[in-house]
């Protein structure tokens, strides 16, 4: 039930990346806990949650379908706070960061950050406008310096091992079951080569089977076997 002493808020969620989708992913459990935990602390409800999901923190705020729905519902249902993780949640660039803020001042709607519990939305106090800004740089900063370090790190793979990211190989999946059909083709049985087919056989039979618990086809026999 509502206790009447509570200040009604909406929560703001943003992942950056498609992986991040998702009610049992970390990122949006980290932002929603966090929320929760600053809103228990002062007298705040969620009373709503609103996530732009796989959108980068430097994309335009107009852009963002989560961010206008959540607009949209606080002129509608009297809500006027909105509670994010941290600053770069809610927008890493100050820029963009910015005109976020000016349009939730405009409807007269706080805005909070979780992490220091700074209220990203005051105007009247200079020095929390400059922090505020400092953080933003800091975080685009930090996202630049992140980005080159991946970046360096997935080069420095390449070199060493000729691939980096994308699918995994059979071998790198499961070496003993690529060893095993290299095996099966390399010695005949009964005088005859086995097929691709009859390697599939003999693997499932062994408990080696595709994700889908089917037979594992020619074709992937085969570049199991070329590898």
């Amino acid at each position: 039930m509502f206790r009447k002493d509570l200040i009604k808020a909406f929560a703001y969620l943003r992942t950056s990346s498609a992986t991040n989708v998702g009610e049992d992913k970390d990122s949006q459990k980290r932002q929603l806990a966090a929320i929760e935990r600053f809103a228990k602390r002062n007298s705040f409800t969620i009373v709503g949650t609103f996530s732009d999901d796989a959108v980068w923190g430097e994309d335009d705020i107009a852009s963002r379908p989560g961010f206008s729905a959540m607009l949209d519902a606080l002129e509608a249902n009297g809500t006027r706070t909105v509670i994010v993780e941290d600053a770069s949640r809610f927008a890493r660039k100050v820029l963009v960061q910015e005109l976020g803020i000016v349009a939730l001042i405009a409807r007269q709607v706080s805005c909070w950050s979780a992490a220091g519990d700074i209220e990203l939305t005051n105007t009247e106090d200079e020095f929390k406008v400059a922090m505020r800004q400092v953080a933003a740089t800091f975080a685009e900063l930090e996202k630049k310096r992140l980005v080159k370090k991946l970046k360096v790190a997935r080069e420095r793979k390449l070199q060493a091992t000729g691939k980096c990211g994308g699918r995994k190989t059979y071998e790198e999946r499961n070496p003993a079951m690529v060893e095993l059909a290299k095996k099966l083709h390399r010695y005949t049985i009964n005088g005859r080569k086995r097929s691709l087919r009859d390697i599939a056989a003999e693997l499932e039979a062994a408990g080696h089977v595709a994700k889908n618990g089917q037979r594992y086809s020619a074709t992937a026999i085969s570049r199991m076997i070329a590898a």
